[in-house]
């Protein structure tokens, strides 16, 4: 099975509400089975009687059916109040939610196995599948008032915001290994693309987002073809058909241009699997949803920018020349781009403070993140973020023309307002004394 077969397989899987579900019914069959074949051959009955457990069991089979209609109900609210209420980009989270996927399938498989135990009732009641059944309902009923609170949980912007931002993390920490801190990079500069003319371009064959490409396979290819593969997009970039895809470098010889195309995914819309941009980019779009004039709602701005604050604190720890894959002897086989420093910091920051311009709550809040980067990155991060404080004072001159709210707007506070001012020497503070700086990013 060739990486993008297997690739859509497991995206497929991930991404899937149902299989878990279906899986769940069929194990529930075989389980009953199972338990059956082992109440025979033992010879257990029950005392009780088989009417009263017929009439029990067609209830508890009607209650689990209602846990399934009702959780299939929550599921088609939570996707319509995400995309309305927040950014549609982030209904792949939801699909991909644990505590939902598991309830599903715990309730199918109870559902199942209880049908399947009614209909094992005849003249005597099984005794061991009979209490399985009472008490795979029992914890289904947990597990369903426990549901209720997580979908209330989650719901909120903040639990939103933050399953997205965890995500992040996870992303950065794989596209980005290694840390500022712990590693210094003391080999000498190398040039991110190869030099020279490419002596083959290799075209995309469909239009289509990139979604991930196989890195130690495109690396194996080139290294058995003994040239140079350069990927032209960035994950994430929307590449139409005949744009180029592959350069090749080096006149030995070139991999064949079907296993290139098959090294790569293409999808409808961006997924954060090897692209570390796009959490960022769905955090921004739930701040400008909730900064526009229908919304207006400049609280839920200030909640993204809190996760901002901390993503921007973890990828601004790590090294971000990434982008040269090399094979075992040391050649360089493989270029490709990832973004930089300036790409995630004008994503963070530019669309907020264009949005939020009038609002003092989210340029204090924004004065306040950039303040305490300052402090904690280290020094090769801190002009960017020198800039981006001076425009942001720009800003404020321009939408408070009263002197008093230009001064409020420039003064730093991690809520927006209402909490304490100068907190970025203060949070530095914090972190050195408790040894949380760059090192624990």
């Amino acid at each position: 099975m060739t990486w993008i077969y297997r690739y859509k397989l497991r995206n497929y899987v991930r991404n899937s509400i149902w299989l878990l579900s279906v899986f769940g019914m069929v194990a529930g069959l075989v389980s009953v089975h199972c338990l059956h074949w082992v109440e025979v051959r033992a010879g257990w009955q029950s005392s009780f009687d088989p009417d009263a457990a017929r009439a029990l069991f067609g209830t508890l089979a009607g209650a689990m059916f209602t846990f399934i209609v009702f959780l299939a109900s929550i599921l088609l609210l939570v996707l319509q109040i995400a995309g309305a209420q927040l950014t549609p980009r982030i209904i792949s989270v939801v699909f991909r939610d644990a505590v939902t996927r598991f309830a599903l399938t715990l309730f199918a498989f109870t559902f199942t196995f209880t049908l399947a135990v009614l209909l094992r009732i005849h003249t005597t009641v099984p005794t061991f599948t009979a209490y399985s059944s009472a008490y795979l309902c029992l914890l289904s009923l947990g597990v369903f008032l426990f549901l209720i609170d997580h979908v209330g949980q989650s719901l909120r912007p903040s639990g939103a915001l933050a399953a997205v931002a965890r995500l992040g993390h996870e992303v950065i920490q794989s596209v980005y290994p290694r840390r500022l801190s712990t590693q210094k990079d003391t080999s000498p500069a190398v040039s991110r693309s190869p030099t020279g003319e490419p002596t083959t371009t290799i075209p995309n064959p469909k239009d289509g987002v990139l979604l991930a490409f196989d890195h130690d396979g495109l690396v194996a290819l080139a290294q058995k073809a003994e040239c140079v593969v350069e990927l032209v997009p960035q994950v994430g970039d929307f590449v139409a058909a005949g744009s180029p895809l592959f350069r090749i470098f080096g006149d030995k010889g070139r991999p064949p241009e079907t296993a290139l195309c098959q090294s790569v995914a293409l999808g409808q819309e961006r997924t954060m699997e090897q692209d570390p941009a796009f959490g960022f980019r769905i955090i921004v779009d739930i701040a400008s949803k909730g900064l526009s004039p229908a919304i207006n709602d400049p609280t839920t701005a200030v909640l993204a920018i809190d996760q901002l604050h901390h993503l921007l604190r973890s990828v601004g720890g790590r090294h971000l020349e990434e982008g040269l894959a090399h094979d075992s002897s040391g050649a360089l086989r493989l270029v490709y781009r990832t973004p930089d420093w300036e790409d995630f910091v004008r994503l963070a920051v530019t669309e907020i403070r264009h949005f939020g311009g009038t609002s003092i709550q989210v340029a204090r809040r924004l004065r306040a993140m950039i303040e305490n980067l300052t402090e904690v990155l280290p020094p090769e991060r801190t002009a960017l973020l020198r800039a981006e404080l001076t425009l942001l004072h720009r800003s404020a001159q321009r939408f408070f023309p009263e002197l008093e709210d230009q001064a409020l707007a420039d003064e730093s506070d991690l809520q927006g307002v209402g909490g304490k001012h100068s907190v970025g020497k203060a949070m530095a503070g914090d972190l050195k004394s408790t040894g949380a700086g760059p090192k624990a990013i």
